[in-house]
């Protein structure tokens, strides 16, 4: 089976590439990926040698229509796994287009791309969402799929938008659409302005953990992992035109998780723990800033059979040792070095 994953290059994409070559022998794997800024082909490094024969790289633009058609034409995937988006909340507010365009209008480019190819033999169309389209929560409750869609960002609006144009896609094409909407993503690969590398990242650097308003705001988290065995779930069992939940039940406060970071660091340079609050600095909140994001998983437990495997205190563990460990990584993504085997494979410059 060919299949298309938009969006391959990041921290989800680059995962669910290795873990679906790995379990899914049948499959035939082509990657889309502009490569903008967080698009790094470090992250698929040694796929297509582990592999031969079932993995083949794209640079294009998933929002440019003429080359989507030609990739289509050429690849005939019966199968899209769409990752591709822009997806920090920091980046939105101060960039709202460069979300519209390729969250909207690259969704939309790829439903009509999929709906053309897919008149004689019907294919699977994966949307990859968020739990942000649903806003905020109080106290408590958590999102389940009938939650009414609220997004606070121009990042969560446009993917709500992306979402719709799915669903649309179905109702109207009878395009057979699936969507999912994840909680927060953490593991490897992950660009370093997300918040787990970001706070890894200040404190081998010997600076302080900036922490948003109270540090009291709420995050459900999963680890990148159990996402995509969910994704895979998802795309093999999911309902055409129905909308799964992806969560693990694992709420923390952001000053909580910091401060977990920090004593997962500290211990790992013999530090005494006690010098943990002295690491942390609070900061003005940003604009729009939900207090509380909650996953119920209910519907992919029972549909899917979806169960996540990494606990979280084990997985963060894990995350914080591969980058103390990849240190040379992440500092390539800050200081740009990464992009220069993509200048040097493609010619000029990558995209911004």
């Amino acid at each position: 089976m060919n299949v298309l994953v938009t969006g391959g290059a990041g921290i989800i994409g680059s995962n669910f590439v290795r873990l679906a070559l790995a379990e899914r022998a049948a499959w035939r794997i082509v990657v889309v990926d502009a490569l903008t800024y967080a698009g790094n082909l470090e992250n698929l490094a040694g796929i297509e040698a582990g592999f031969p024969g079932r993995y083949r790289f794209v640079k294009a633009d998933v929002a440019d229509a003429p080359a989507v058609e030609k990739i289509f034409a050429e690849e005939k995937p019966s199968l899209v796994v769409h990752f591709a988006a822009e997806s920090h909340v920091d980046r939105s507010v101060l960039g709202p287009m460069d979300f519209v365009r390729t969250n909207v209008l690259g969704t939309a480019t790829l439903l009509d791309a999929a709906r053309k190819a897919w008149r004689e033999k019907p294919g699977r169309f994966l949307q990859v969402s968020t739990d942000e389209v649903y806003g905020a929560l109080g106290e408590t409750g958590a999102f389940a799929e009938a939650t009414p869609i609220a997004p606070s960002s121009p990042y969560s609006a446009s993917k709500a938008s992306a979402d719709m144009l799915a669903l649309a896609y179905h109702r109207t094409f009878g395009l057979d659409a699936v969507i999912t909407r994840c909680c927060n993503n953490y593991g490897p690969y992950q660009f370093p302005e997300k918040l787990i590398p970001f706070m890894i990242s200040r404190f081998v650097d010997g600076e302080k953990l900036p922490v948003y308003g109270n540090g009291m705001n709420v995050r459900d988290w999963i680890h990148v992992d159990d996402h995509n065995r969910g994704v895979l779930l998802a795309i093999e069992k999911g309902r055409a035109g129905e909308v799964y939940n992806l969560g693990a039940r694992c709420e923390r406060k952001n000053i909580d998780l910091v401060r977990s970071l920090l004593e997962l660091l500290l211990k790992a340079r013999g530090v005494a723990a006690e010098k943990l609050e002295s690491r942390i600095a609070f900061v003005k909140d940003r604009p729009g800033h939900d207090w509380r994001y909650a996953i119920d998983p209910s519907k992919a437990e029972r549909e899917l059979g979806f169960r996540p495997e990494v606990p979280f205190e084990e997985g963060l563990a894990k995350t914080v040792q591969w980058y103390v460990e990849n240190e040379k990584w992440w500092r390539d993504v800050q200081s740009g070095a990464y992009r220069d085997y993509v200048a040097k494979v493609y010619g000029g410059q990558t995209s911004e």
